[in-house]
């Protein structure tokens, strides 16, 4: 007669669950999405009309833009670097689509001029960081003045109007919940996400921000690299650019240039390391989901604008804090 073995009972979870709770860095992987949810109960529990469907709609419209900056900026910091001039590249973007509406373009050469005028400066970014040896913060620093500069110059120091029913379209609908512009940028992130994450080019991105040494001794070129991400950074700024004149219907040379601290506090709420080697892109999304929430909220319960760069910035730093205890 065979013996029947009985196997030992699994080793409760309980125990193992309880721990990992404990662990601050299971909170710092998921700050974001904690965020978010204690947000949105904060908000909500203060204003029943948070959680509205005109309000959570426009939230993600709101969104739409800074998840597109935050990605491109997610590939610069994967690799260790920072772009400082997005949102001005952005800017500069939108300006030029206005420049060549205004002469009589029709969309497609002026959509097709705005992310032309992001990839020049991605491209001159990523070429000055990665063949000239200049730091990234001094080069993008740069970037972003005299992205400022031509914006003015081209613009003349004033908005131009930008009619576009197809525009004004793409902007305002969507698919129920969301409006075309959020779903043009999820399509962005799940694309992103495959080119870092299932691609031979996402590898050496990652390898190239863990550490260039090592990447340049098994044959990666951290410099075409660099040269890439920088790239990628200014063409979707360029698109993004497209988008803020969607939005607002006119292009001007002073709008949202500050947008910069807001995608560096996504990447870094999101789980991104600002020393590179470590990146994600859904936490980057969750991140200005985070920001979003943030400002819509406290416009929602009657704080003043003026408040609203303070929250970010304390955002910002308790993002960096715990980043000490991500793995």
């Amino acid at each position: 007669m065979t013996a029947t073995t009985i196997e030992a009972p699994p080793a409760p979870q309980a125990p193992a669950r309880a721990q990992r709770l404990r662990d601050p860095a299971f909170w710092a992987d998921w700050a974001a999405l904690v965020g978010l949810i204690g947000l949105t109960i904060v908000f909500q529990s203060l204003n029943s009309t948070f959680l509205s469907y005109g309000n959570v709609q426009s939230i993600l419209v709101a969104a739409a833009i800074l998840v597109i900056l935050s990605i491109g900026q997610t590939f610069t910091i994967a690799t260790g670097g920072i772009d400082l001039s997005v949102a001005s590249v952005m800017t500069f973007a939108a300006v030029v689509f206005g420049w060549a509406f205004t002469q009589g373009w029709s969309l497609p050469p002026c959509m097709a001029a705005a992310v032309a005028a992001g990839l020049f400066f991605g491209v001159v970014n990523g070429a000055l960081i990665a063949k000239g040896k200049i730091p990234d913060f001094v080069v993008t620093l740069g970037s972003l003045s005299a992205a400022s500069g031509l914006a003015l110059i081209l613009a003349d120091g004033k908005p131009a109007t930008v009619i576009s029913p197809f525009l004004l379209k793409f902007s305002t609908r969507g698919v129920g919940l969301f409006g075309w512009t959020f779903l043009l940028a999820v399509a962005i992130a799940v694309v992103a996400h495959v080119f870092l994450f299932h691609t031979r080019f996402g590898t050496h991105v990652l390898a190239a921000g863990g550490s260039a040494e090592a990447a340049t001794a098994t044959g990666i070129s951290t410099a075409r690299i660099k040269i890439a991400v920088y790239t990628i950074s200014g063409v979707l700024a360029g698109l993004s650019g497209i988008l803020l004149v969607a939005r607002i219907g006119a292009s001007s040379p002073a709008a949202d240039t500050t947008m910069t601290l807001n995608t560096v506090a996504a990447v870094v709420l999101g789980g991104v390391s600002l020393l590179g080697g470590r990146a994600t892109v859904i936490g980057p999304v969750l991140g200005a989901l985070v920001l979003t929430v943030l400002v819509n909220g406290l416009t929602l319960v009657g704080v003043s604008q003026f408040y609203q760069p303070l929250s970010v910035g304390i955002v910002v730093v308790l993002a960096a804090l715990l980043m000490r205890f991500q793995k």
